[in-house]
């Protein structure tokens, strides 16, 4: 394996999911500014995710729509004038 290819700051980190609230301890590096309480009473980081295990469609067996960033309106509007010319 190769040597010195992995960050040395992993840290245990809160990912929450913002589609329905669910949150998991887990390490990580993945920045973050912000923080919050967890179950032990301790602080830890917190990274926001738009969809996990527990909202993806695969995991649940449920379709459920999930567009927290607009995703199909920014798609509209740039590729829109050139979906009227077909």
């Amino acid at each position: 394996m190769k040597k010195d290819i992995h960050p040395e700051d992993y840290r245990v980190v809160i990912f929450k999911d913002m589609s329905n609230g669910h949150r998991f301890l887990s390490r990580s590096c993945s920045p973050s500014s912000e923080t919050e309480s967890w179950e032990d009473g301790s602080e830890y980081p917190l990274v926001k995710l738009d969809i996990s295990s527990e909202s993806h469609p695969f995991f649940t067996g449920k379709m459920q729509f999930v567009d927290t960033a607009g995703r199909i309106d920014k798609f509209k509007n740039r590729y829109g004038k050139n979906l009227k010319k077909s």
